[in-house]
């Protein structure tokens, strides 16, 4: 007897829709599955024969085929227990004609029937939900994030036992459901830093609002100890909440990766903070099944890299096509997995290895050693961060003020207005933000008067610019410009931007 059930599978962060075949006839009693299966797939088979035994079903000896297709599609994980012990059950007989129609399965089995949680559920019920599917049976540690995807009945399950008497009307599931606008109206910022409680460092707390606001690269240059980690962590308090589109694609991702809370579904940007020593691929992604790095993890949301030229040279490297093409690709034999990577890069550095110079008092590097640090760092990439700020040394004045320091919260209201403007201004196009504009698009959205033109012409000039420096000091601009309310881009507007690219990168 044959039957099929649907399930699915993760290649990159995709789910690709898998058609799991059982078929059981008379012959040499065997259980052998096919269909470009890595080892722990295969291993189904013998978690489902005990997990059913287990449940109280004895299976008659028989020869049982169980082919997962298309065959194509390299399948991995053991998300395919469930809907390999439906189909063999349906195929034996045990489940009534039609009662599979518009189901789809996915979980990991214990030997004791137990259903266990996996990663990528959000994916593939997104995916059933587009193929038609009406309803889908995942583990109970999944349903949350599971019941996020609206139009499709999610059941969470705990043993196979309830499976099975759910399929023969033995018993009814109950169906999870969540209030998404909830989750999004109940997200607390609490746990954030805000910048109320960073003294000084206005001129750093101003860069990081612009940089916020127009989702532009920033690098914080400073000695130790003068504010630059609690200012880039206090960064995301500072941005707007994701909007629920943005929410399902990142949380999308974070599915795949197993990085996604218990609430099912994320409501703030990330925050992305992986150590110095992080190798190439672990913040690229990748892998023999590739999986998301920790660029594509910061997607929508902030890559802090702290102690930038600490990081392994291979690794800085590694940033540079993202930067550009706002995702990473990865190619295996198996094909090329694309993860999206659109993040705002913060970063921050001493100005030589012990951090003082040049206080000569405190710092006794050699000139040369001071180069080769700062050396570690590719031009390349420090030409793709938009605004680079030093990070002064605090003054006991400043520490010990009674002046209140502006909150996040007044911050925030400024950077979501400009977001919104930014919106409203690049609709129907494939940009998002300031920092996204290409070349060909300045002169429609950054276009300069006489006056300003002429004094940028004389800046190219003196300061012999790049076109990438040129390029970037206006699209900086455009973002002050929004911040001041202004239509146009002025005089002012131009020279705070050039003031946040370092005379190394003038040139």
């Amino acid at each position: 007897m044959f039957s099929s059930v649907l399930s699915a599978a993760i290649c990159g962060i995709e789910s690709k829709l898998v058609c799991v075949e059982a078929d059981v006839s008379d012959g040499l009693p065997m259980f052998s599955m096919v269909g470009y299966l890595t080892s722990e797939v295969r291993e189904a088979q013998d978690r489902v024969r005990t997990a059913l035994r287990n449940v109280g079903y004895h299976l008659s000896p028989k020869k049982v085929t169980v082919n997962l297709a298309p065959a194509d599609i390299r399948k991995s994980g053991s998300g395919f227990d469930l809907p390999v012990a439906v189909a063999v059950m349906a195929a034996y007989g045990y489940l009534p004609e039609g009662c599979l129609d518009g189901m789809f399965f996915a979980g990991e089995l214990s030997l004791d029937g137990r259903v266990q949680g996996i990663h990528g559920i959000l994916g593939m019920v997104m995916e059933a939900r587009d193929a038609g599917c009406t309803a889908c049976m995942i583990p109970e540690e999944n349903a949350e994030e599971g019941a996020v995807i609206q139009g499709i009945v999610v059941y969470g399950v705990r043993h196979l036992g309830e499976v099975l008497a759910h399929l023969t009307g033995e018993e009814t599931l109950t169906r999870v459901s969540i209030n998404i606008e909830e989750k999004f109206q109940n997200g607390s910022r609490e746990h954030l830093l805000d910048f109320a409680d960073i003294r000084g460092q206005h001129v750093a707390k101003r860069a990081a609002e612009i940089a916020a606001a127009g989702m532009h690269n920033l690098l914080l240059n400073g000695p130790p100890g003068s504010g630059k980690s609690m200012i880039a962590k206090a960064i995301p308090s500072i941005l707007p909440q994701l909007t629920q589109e943005e929410s399902l694609e990142v949380s999308r991702i974070h599915s795949v990766a197993g990085t996604l809370p218990p609430e099912g579904i994320l409501t703030e940007r990330p925050f992305r903070m992986p150590h110095h020593t992080a190798s190439a691929a672990a913040l690229s992604g990748g892998g023999t099944i590739p999986k998301p790095g920790e660029i594509s993890l910061a997607h929508r949301g902030v890559l802090y890299l702290d102690e930038l030229p600490e990081f392994r040279m291979e690794a800085l490297e590694i940033l540079r096509q993202p930067m550009e093409d706002a995702e990473v690709r990865i190619s295996r034999t198996s094909g090329t997995y694309v993860f999206p990577a659109d993040f705002m890069l913060v970063a921050s550095r001493n100005p030589c290895k012990c951090g003082y110079y040049p206080d000569r008092e405190k710092c006794h590097c050699r000139e040369r050693d001071v180069r080769r640090y700062l050396g570690r760092i590719s031009r390349p990439v420090l030409d793709r961060i938009d605004i680079h700020v030093d990070a002064q040394p605090m003054l006991f004045s400043e520490l010990t003020g009674k002046q209140p320091e502006e909150c996040s919260g007044e911050v925030r209201r400024r950077v979501a207005r400009v977001h919104e403007v930014q919106h409203v201004r690049y609709a129907g196009t494939a940009f998002r933000f300031n920092s996204d504009l290409a070349p060909s698009a300045l002169g429609q959205y950054c276009p300069l008067d006489e006056e300003e033109t002429a004094w940028m012409e004389q800046i190219y000039q003196q300061k012999q610019l790049t076109a990438r420096a040129y390029h970037r000091v206006l699209k900086v601009a455009r973002t002050i410009a929004d911040l001041a309310g202004a239509e146009q881009i002025q005089m002012e507007h131009l020279a705070e931007a050039l003031l946040y690219r370092p005379s190394e990168l003038l040139l």
